[in-house]
């Protein structure tokens, strides 16, 4: 039977696709890192996001991790599929499949590659809005897509029924009291870069889109669900905990930080297709000390033990 499910509300992480050691998707494990987290209490998944390596997946092969991931979660949590394509056409069939297959909700990005004017977004965004009744939310991080989901683009997409949330990873985060300021609740936001979430959720994010979740989800829920009970300190004490790693999904290799991180933490394997590489060198070094140092220093499990 399916809880009750609320959209847009509290962790969301985005979820990663799991490799075998010839790099071809070890299905099986992708579902098991979904229904982990899912059992670790979080509110909802992204799948095939940034995190998900969209771009770097066959056609055939992302359908495949959706469906899949449909069958791991049943129904507990709502499955937010992120469509990203090279161009319109290929966007708007994906967003239909990705309904069929029982996605509950889209997370769409611009068209990858190109850069478009602010008239071809609205056009690529309306489009795909119009071939799907899923309720979709934008993604906005002008840093790694070179991309600005700018006001006059919402302001012009404001008649779009469906289109009803933003995914926030600007990195200022003046950003979030400016869209409410100008669009008041027409859309639902949500802190969408690790390194300001809290700032995002005191701004009026209803929740947290996150990567570095999908290594330490106990202390993301904990986080969240502080904030939302007004025990900010407690919140913010986790926050401070984990910022070393949260700098990490603002970086251009987030990805591998995230599944190493995951390894570490024995919920994944760090295995990444090209053209991404694991970790190596100092940068290995760095980021394997900052998540064993977050892992011994564990909010939750300190808790535990004083306990």
């Amino acid at each position: 039977m399916s809880v009750i499910r609320t959209l847009w509300e509290g962790v969301y992480p985005a979820a990663t696709t799991q490799f075998a050691e010839d790099l071809s998707i070890d299905f099986d494990a992708t579902q098991r890192v979904q229904s982990a987290l899912v059992d670790d209490g979080v509110d909802g998944l992204i799948i095939l996001g940034t995190c998900g390596e969209n771009n770097s997946l066959e056609p055939d092969e992302k359908r495949h991790v959706l469906k899949g991931a449909v069958e791991a979660v049943a129904g507990r949590v709502p499955i937010v599929a992120g469509v990203s394509e090279f161009t319109t056409a290929r966007a708007v069939q994906y967003a239909k499949d990705a309904e069929k297959l029982g996605a509950d909700a889209i997370m769409l990005l611009p068209a990858m590659v190109y850069v478009p004017t602010p008239e071809e977004l609205q056009a690529h965004f309306r489009a795909v809005a119009e071939a799907t009744s899923l309720p979709i939310m934008l993604y906005n991080n002008p840093p790694a897509y070179r991309v600005d989901v700018d006001f006059a683009t919402l302001q012009a997409l404001r008649d779009v029924p469906n289109i009803v949330a933003i995914k926030e990873s600007a990195p200022d985060p003046r950003r979030f009291t400016d869209v409410f300021n100008r669009f008041g609740d027409r859309y639902t936001v949500m802190a969408g870069l690790d390194d300001i979430a809290l700032e995002g959720l005191f701004l009026g994010a209803s929740g947290w889109v996150s990567g570095l979740t999908s290594a330490f989800p106990t202390e993301s829920v904990r986080l969240v669900a502080a904030f939302n009970e007004g025990r900010y300190d407690e919140a913010l004490a986790i926050y401070r905990w984990f910022m070393p790693l949260l700098h990490l999904d603002a970086d251009r290799d987030l990805v591998q930080s995230i599944k190493l991180a995951e390894q570490i933490m024995g919920r994944g394997s760090e295995r990444v297709r090209l053209p991404r590489l694991p970790l190596a060198g100092q940068r290995r070094k760095d980021v394997i000390a900052w998540v064993e140092q977050c892992a011994a220093t564990q909010p939750s499990k300190i808790a535990a033990l004083a306990g």
